[in-house]
């Protein structure tokens, strides 16, 4: 009997800015408000339907820098300062509205949420969350995908196999250190498909990956079952398209008048001698998680009502994901929709968007819920498709990644490339100091390839931090080639560096060098 089928794929990534010294700097509300927002909620959902015996499957991207971050014991202390900070602030929003019932409401509730945050993160999960994602794994609620090293946008490097091979492979190798086993999917960053990626994937043991809709519908024979069922590459890579539809949809429901507005915050808008317990005198603002508006312009914030139209749209979702489905039954046998979400919607951008997430597993009784794994019972009997080069990003093809606002980095990043190349092939027996330097310019190299910087450069989300943080890199690795051309080194230099960037600890440079 034919059954409906949707691949939901969670996709949490976060670009690599590290404050070295613990202090609570902006650009970590990136970061600590995605912990409190999506992974913990996260989390806290999918314990509850353990509990209740609810079965569903979703699949789980959890990008190698955010492990990283996630598993760094700075980051975790840097956390709960974040939090205590945020809860004394709560506290006193509490005081400041004891006569505003609809604020008062809206104050508590986040001050309560904040101290769960605390509770689960320091007591139930031990200040490691990544742990907890591994159980669930094994209970059955979870597939964990892995993705790029450092989430770069792999089409930049269509000509440099070397690169392309040592981004897969770190990727592959941190979802193994991490989560202590491989993984059989392989999420593209941006579901950016470049033609021959799906040689490399496969040399890697990767058996599906996730591409933009574009990458099928505009191939060159268009499948018959066009995004609706895998199908398979040349050398029979097993490819899943995400619906085209699902960003724009979730988008939408987020803008309605009756969600929180995240972006007026208490952090922005309070004087600043009422901020004390968040930042220090002249600090840059930074954001309290106290929001108390509502989309609609003047209006206050009625949670209830929010959460109800929350509900609405999930069912709104359900309907429509299951209508396209429903279309296409009768031409396409188990037809399956593949709705790739992007974390951050899911709690940070969109404050409804973890109980809109909930209601949609809970309610939609007609579809199954599927994994990749579990959609490739017969992997080399799928359609095959000439893919055609596209990604989820700009208009379709990347151009946020790649435009005036950050075309500067590509030519250190290509040059930096090169040279890591040359030097992966000049010394490969090398021991001691000069590995150290080897790998430290080997993790330079992957950190200046981040797909998340530039895309935060045309955001204009702390740009000027991003842009500094990739010339340091640029300049260390610049050090570490310098040094080995005059073979002399600054052991102190290293040093600094090396406890600077924790990122990829296990690091061998021997990646970059040339498959023979």
């Amino acid at each position: 009997m034919s059954s409906k089928n949707i691949l939901l794929v969670i996709n949490c990534h976060q670009g690599y800015i590290r404050s070295n010294d613990g202090k609570l700097a902006p650009e970590n509300d990136l970061l600590f408000s995605s912990i409190s927002q999506v992974y913990l909620p996260l989390l806290d959902m999918l314990c509850r339907f353990k509990d209740e015996g609810l079965k569903c499957r979703l699949s789980l991207v959890l990008s190698p820098v955010l492990c990283s971050l996630l598993s760094d014991h700075i980051v975790q202390t840097s956390y709960i300062d974040w939090l205590d900070k945020r809860i004394a602030f709560g506290q006193k929003e509490v005081e400041r509205f004891s006569n505003d019932p609809k604020k008062l409401k809206n104050a508590s509730d986040n001050l309560a949420f904040l101290q769960k945050n605390k509770s689960d993160f320091t007591e139930k999960y031990n200040k490691n969350i990544l742990r907890q994602f591994v159980k669930l794994e094994r209970a059955g609620y979870l597939e964990l995908v892995s993705t790029a090293g450092t989430y770069a946008f792999l089409p930049h490097y269509e000509d440099l196999q070397e690169i392309l091979n040592a981004q897969i492979e770190v990727g592959l190798f941190a979802h193994r250190n991490h989560f202590g086993n491989a993984s059989e999917g392989f999420f593209l960053p941006y579901l950016g498909y470049t033609p021959g990626i799906e040689r490399n994937l496969r040399a890697y043991g990767v058996n599906y990956a996730f591409v933009d809709a574009r990458s099928v519908l505009f191939s060159k024979e268009i499948p018959q079952s066009g995004i609706f069922a895998p199908l398979r590459t040349s050398n029979s890579l097993a490819v899943f398209a995400a619906d085209p539809e699902v960003s724009d949809d979730i988008l939408n429901f987020s803008k309605n008048s009756v969600y929180l507005n995240v972006n007026a915050d208490a952090g922005f808008d309070r004087n600043p001698d009422e901020l004390s317990d968040l930042i220090e005198k002249d600090s840059p603002r930074v954001l309290s998680t106290y929001r108390y508006c509502a989309n609609c312009p003047d209006s206050d914030y009625d949670k209830d009502a929010a959460l109800l139209q929350a509900k609405e749209d999930a069912k709104a979702f359900v309907d429509k994901e299951n209508s396209k489905l429903s279309e296409v039954a009768g031409s396409v046998e188990n037809p399956l929709l593949v709705c790739c979400l992007e974390a951050d919607m899911l709690g940070r951008d969109w404050a409804e968007g973890m109980v809109w997430l909930e209601e949609v597993i809970r309610i939609n009784k007609e579809s199954l819920f599927k994994t990749g794994a579990e959609m490739l019972d017969n992997q080399f009997a799928l359609k095959k498709v000439d893919l055609y080069p596209a990604s989820s990003c700009g208009s379709g093809y990347g151009e946020d990644l790649l435009d005036s606002s950050n075309s500067w980095m590509i030519p250190y990043i290509r040059k930096m490339c090169l040279r890591m190349v040359d030097l992966a092939g000049r010394f490969p027996d090398d021991t001691g100091l000069k590995v150290r330097l080897l790998n430290l310019g080997a993790k330079e190299l992957m950190l200046v390839q981040s797909g998340e910087w530039p895309k935060m450069i045309h955001d204009g989300q702390f740009s000027d931090i991003v842009s500094a943080r990739f010339i340091k890199s640029v300049k260390a690795f610049t050090t570490v080639f310098d040094s080995l051309g005059s073979n002399t080194v600054s052991t102190e230099w290293l040093t600094r560096i090396d406890s600077e960037d924790v990122l990829f600890p296990w690091m061998n440079f021997r990646i970059f060098a040339e498959k023979k």
